[in-house]
């Protein structure tokens, strides 16, 4: 019941934001649309811990996303530096490694995480396997056993 209450919230103030019209018709329809979504979800049983892991959001809120933004700041500035200055070698490079993630929700997230940060992109990611592919060598080597795949790890329901 309470990721069903969480999941009509979140589709609720979704669709205020889309909509950005606060008539009290338009805001009726908006809650009913998304009671209407949130029951036909449930019926195909797609509120789960995987489809709506809202144990997952005040870890994330308060922790692993601003320290994402920042890894994305760091390495976007990285990447422009070896654009503009073609002293800086490119190499790309392929690495396989085993994340620490032990379900999918994790392994999605760390896969989306790595491919959200400038200079890497996660080509193949399967349970005890990703495949990255990363614009230097360095970039490459870091991979495993990251500061990222832990945080990531750490994220993960207990």
């Amino acid at each position: 019941m309470f990721r069903s209450l969480s999941a009509l919230v979140a589709l609720y103030i979704f669709w205020i934001l889309l909509s950005g019209f606060f008539t009290p018709f338009l805001l009726a329809a908006g809650f009913g649309c998304a009671l209407a979504v949130v029951f036909i979800a449930r019926r195909l049983g797609l509120i789960d811990n995987e489809g709506h892991p809202v144990e997952m959001l005040w870890r994330a809120l308060t922790s692993y996303w601003p320290w994402l933004v920042w890894e994305i700041a760091k390495s976007a500035w990285d990447v422009t530096r070896r654009i503009l200055s073609p002293s800086l070698p490119i190499s790309p490079t392929l690495v396989e490694f085993a994340p620490t993630q032990r379900t999918d929700v994790g392994l999605v997230i760390h896969a989306n995480s790595i491919t959200l940060t400038p200079g890497t992109i996660a080509v193949e990611a399967e349970a005890g396997r990703f495949l990255v592919h990363a614009l230097t060598r360095e970039g490459a080597a870091s991979l495993a056993g990251s500061e990222m795949d832990r945080r990531c790890s750490a994220l993960e329901p207990h």
